[in-house]
């Protein structure tokens, strides 16, 4: 026996993705709906060597349905999250509506699997922002030998993280950068996109930081360790897909950066490259279709006592967003389901 799967929010880079990797990884799926709004009622989409089309999210009934990897953000998922709780079915959700919601688990698998186990209070489990999720697997082994007492990371954002309208405004303002007439104004992001760096993601809080430092900062508090101070830079690059971290540590041991070295690459989830050479490091380029987190560039920092620098990248469509949830799905299975 394997689970009725629903993947909500299919015609998305993410909902696509969904589908992509429950394929890849070969999920036991007995019977998969894929769901979109009526505008795209009817769009095909793959999954593996089929292709399903897109029923109505507006009348799904999800009783019977195992799981739900919803990709439709935070007010579509408002409204069809519970109903889809109710009938039984629970839900794996990628929005930041559920997220610090004491009753629903905010699950990384490789850092805190046994979170899943909190599910039954909502039915619901929440999928963390993608600049977390990267970054707390390559804390989380570090963590454990070492103590982390603070983190500061400033990100390199690619513009898939904002939709199809960020790719596609990065794509046409580039062209229109050298076909006169054809230049493009901002419109997803605040400033030019195209050959240039904005450095604001999400809505400005009240103490001068953005909601997408706020994420960062409660997720992984929430994920990993509520001691652990975090202050984050997060800044949008003229970069399709990958999301790219530079991370420095300080911890309450010494830990020496050979010995951390070895412990990233025995981690889950983690692939070290990192040769002191020319292109010896992972760029967003390389990562893109990729499962791991690649980390780079490890190295001491002299300024603090107990201190290491990283570099982080990651494919945000997958690690930080529909791998991660599919990872949930078998986890959820594996652990609490138990069924295929």
């Amino acid at each position: 026996m394997g689970y009725k799967v629903v993947v909500a929010g299919a015609t998305g880079n993410v909902g696509r993705e969904m589908l992509n990797i429950l394929a890849e990884r070969e999920f036991p799926v007995d019977e998969i709906a894929a769901l979109a709004s009526r505008k795209s009622l009817g769009t095909e989409v793959s999954f593996g060597d089929k292709t399903l089309k897109t029923q109505d999210l507006d009348t799904f009934d999800f009783t019977g349905w195992d799981m739900a990897l919803f990709a439709v953000g935070s007010d579509a998922t408002k409204i069809y999250a519970p109903k889809a709780a109710r009938a039984g079915c629970v839900v794996i959700d990628n929005s930041s509506l559920y997220r610090y919601d004491p009753e629903v688990p905010l699950v990384v698998p490789e850092v805190n699997a046994e979170a899943v186990d909190g599910y039954a209070k909502k039915n619901i489990i929440a999928n963390p922002n993608c600049s977390t999720a990267q970054m707390v697997v390559a804390l989380k082994p570090l963590h454990e030998r070492a103590k982390i007492k603070r983190v500061v990371v400033s990100t390199y954002q690619s513009v898939s993280g904002a939709g199809k309208a960020g790719i596609d405004e990065l794509w046409d303002q580039t062209k229109g950068m050298y076909v006169p007439g054809q230049e493009v104004d901002p419109k997803k992001f605040t400033k030019q996109i195209a050959f240039n760096v904005i450095p604001h993601i999400d809505v400005f809080m009240e103490d001068g930081s953005t909601k997408e430092e706020w994420k960062m900062v409660a997720e992984t508090k929430k994920i990993l360790d509520k001691s652990i101070k975090v202050t984050a830079t997060c800044v949008r690059v003229p970069v399709f897909v990958g999301h790219s971290e530079a991370i420095n540590i300080e911890f309450e041991d010494f830990l020496d950066e050979d010995e951390a070295r070895d412990i990233l690459r025995e981690a889950p989830g983690v692939m070290v490259i990192d040769k002191r050479e020319n292109g010896g490091y992972v760029t967003p380029v390389e990562c893109v279709g990729d499962y791991a987190t690649f980390i780079s560039r490890i190295r001491q920092d002299g300024t603090i006592d107990n201190g290491l620098n990283l570099w982080c990248v990651s494919d945000n469509l997958r690690k930080g967003a529909a791998l991660n949830a599919v990872q949930i799905a078998e986890t959820l299975g594996n652990r609490c389901l138990k069924k295929g």
